[in-house]
């Protein structure tokens, strides 16, 4: 399971991690398409990051309204400490979606009715992957790079809905069976890649998008004393920096996928030995860019981005 960062040790791109921490972050423009419920009195569904938010507000189309909690483009969500005024969002929730195995705990640890349903990627994949180890520091808790996952947390977010707000059940599974099928040209996507490229070897900066390379048939060759150190938020050792430099260097790889929202010197050094040497560099991330509000549209960047990387 990936760790805290160590905050002394992460330099944070274009914000301060204190910005990030104390800033009430609902819906903010820019950041997030999500909105406040869209008539007084309907469904107010409650996300614990704006990637989540994104599903579900496909999910709600205009019957019920949708909030995140964290929304920035910039930080680090492993790092994120919610406000007085989230924490009192959350409890208002009437139907909650987070991503679980303590990605975003300030969810779990909220006060929140205990009627509200609460949506959660991590139980997904555990139903979808039921022999799959699931404790502590067994599992990469990226949901949102799992394809099958966030259209099961789609499905269970409209049947949520629909027991939440009967009147408006029909709309909700439409939209999720819609949302669906957009899922399903994604995971084609992904399939054309394994098609051209099975086998193909690309490196990470940590272990972001695991999901997603292994259903496009890609394979992670980045050490895993490397991805380890930074899973559990440790610096790498020297050796397997060293390595990874060397897979860069000399393009043993065929792309670098750089978390944006997870830098540091090292991260940093990985991305400037791919520069010096022409390789393909994918900028991916753990929550939406800025200025892009729906799941489907931002996968779909980093799906073809990837495809274009590896056709290299």
């Amino acid at each position: 399971m990936m760790r805290l960062r160590d905050r002394a040790g992460r330099v944070r791109a274009g914000v301060a991690a204190v910005a990030v921490a104390t800033a009430v972050v609902v819906t903010a423009s820019g950041c997030s398409g999500n909105t406040g419920p869209a008539v007084p009195g309907t469904l107010n569904v409650i996300a614990s990051t704006d990637v989540w938010g994104a599903v579900a507000s496909a999910v709600a189309g205009d019957k019920a309204g949708v909030r995140s909690i964290y929304t920035s483009p910039d930080g680090d969500p492993h790092e994120f400490e919610p406000t007085a005024q989230d924490t009192a969002t959350i409890s208002g929730a009437d139907v909650i979606v987070e991503n679980g195995a303590d990605y975003d705990a300030y969810m779990d640890k909220a006060q929140k009715n205990p009627d509200t349903p609460v949506i959660s990627a991590f139980d997904a994949y555990k139903k979808a992957n039921p022999n799959a180890p699931t404790g502590e520091g067994q599992v990469n808790e990226h949901f949102f790079y799992d394809f099958a996952v966030v259209k099961a947390v789609a499905s269970d977010l409209a049947n949520a809905m629909a027991e939440k707000d009967p009147p408006n059940r029909d709309a909700y599974r439409a939209n999720a069976e819609s949302f669906g099928r957009q899922i399903d040209e994604l995971e084609g996507k992904a399939a054309q890649i394994k098609a051209a490229h099975s086998g193909v070897k690309v490196a990470q900066t940590e272990p972001l998008a695991a999901y997603l390379l292994a259903e496009a048939g890609l394979v992670d060759a980045t050490p895993s004393a490397f991805t380890d150190a930074v899973e559990a938020g440790n610096d790498p050792p020297a050796a397997a920096i060293a390595t990874t430099e060397d897979l860069i260097g000399k393009k043993e790889v065929a792309a670098l996928l750089y978390n944006v929202q997870a830098v540091d010197e090292t991260t940093k050094r990985l991305l400037s030995v791919a520069g010096s040497n022409g390789l393909p560099v994918v900028k991916i991330s753990e929550t939406l860019p800025e200025g892009v509000s729906s799941y489907v549209a931002w996968q779909t960047t980093n799906v073809d981005a990837i495809a274009s990387a590896v056709a290299k």
